[in-house]
């Protein structure tokens, strides 16, 4: 199943489910996106940036490689969330190997959803793909350098290194960790480790220890579409390595913008009330 789904009012796309679920993950997800609901009552429409007609092919560059950007550097766009908004984790809970102090940290997640992506906070490894106003991928060549903008929410930067680095032996441990890629043909391989403890692997609370080390992969597979595959390698909190895979969805004409997260924290308690439990009383879409 892969149905693109769009939230009205808000800049976002989802695409179902990734190959392979079940049929139960079927359900799970259409009873949040094919009611025309997710969340918080927000309403969904198809099709919303697809083009009419066959798929066009991906973009590339002289070199013959794709970029993940627009066809030309006039032409803007970011890619939009594939796994979904608020609706579903990055990978089903059932088929992630916890430990049992990380699902019980999973479960608690669930009920005080007091995460530190909604507090302004970097958020690293998959939690920028599940914000509704997309991430941009901006590649300098001459820098060796790619930068992956998350738009929205905390507004911050990651560098991914291209000149064939290793990781340094020690790390200023931060939220997105320290990161080298390469091209494998049309897919960009990004391997990251130095994270810190401050955030949640995904939207839906995944926990994770300083010893995670990520492996991510962004394939382009035509103009419209990139296929997101992640292993997360955590042996202080998961039994066994696990690996997942979400699609993102191209939006073209929008790109970075001006935005400010809960300045000063003027109006904590409308968005998240008193630090207990969330405030369903307004939409929040960070």
């Amino acid at each position: 199943m892969r149905k693109a789904l769009t939230l009205v009012g808000a800049a976002a796309v989802f695409v179902g489910l990734a190959a392979g679920a079940t049929s139960a993950q079927q359900q799970e997800t259409a009873t949040g996106a094919g009611s025309g609901v997710v969340g918080g009552g927000l309403l969904v429409t198809e099709g919303r940036g697809r083009q009419a007609g066959p798929a066009r092919p991906a973009p590339r560059n002289s070199a013959g490689r794709v970029v993940l950007g627009g066809a030309t550097p006039a032409e803007k766009g970011v890619w939009l969330p594939g796994p979904g908004i608020t609706a579903v984790a990055i990978k089903p809970p059932g088929d992630v190997p916890f430990q049992p102090w990380a699902k019980q940290v999973f479960e608690e997640r669930q009920i005080h959803e007091l995460e530190p992506h909604t507090r302004c906070k970097a958020s690293g490894v998959a939690r920028p793909f599940q914000t509704p106003y997309g991430v941009e991928f901006v590649e300098l060549p001459e820098f060796e350098r790619i930068f992956i903008f998350d738009i929205g929410g905390p507004h911050t930067v990651r560098t991914v290194y291209m000149d064939g680095r290793t990781h340094p032996a020690n790390f200023l441990r931060t939220s997105y960790g320290h990161s080298i890629g390469w091209w494998e043909g049309d897919t960009l391989v990004v391997d990251s480790t130095g994270f810190n403890e401050n955030f949640w692997l995904d939207r839906k609370g995944l926990p994770h220890t300083e010893r995670l080390h990520t492996l991510e992969k962004w394939t382009r597979t035509d103009f419209d579409t990139i296929s997101y595959e992640i292993t997360v390698d955590d042996p202080g909190a998961y039994a066994s390595r696990w690996t997942t895979h979400v699609s993102l969805r191209w939006e073209p004409g929008t790109e970075l913008f001006e935005y400010v997260c809960q300045q000063a924290n003027y109006a904590h308690h409308l968005m998240l009330g008193e630090y207990r439990t969330v405030d369903r009383t307004t939409v929040t879409v960070p």
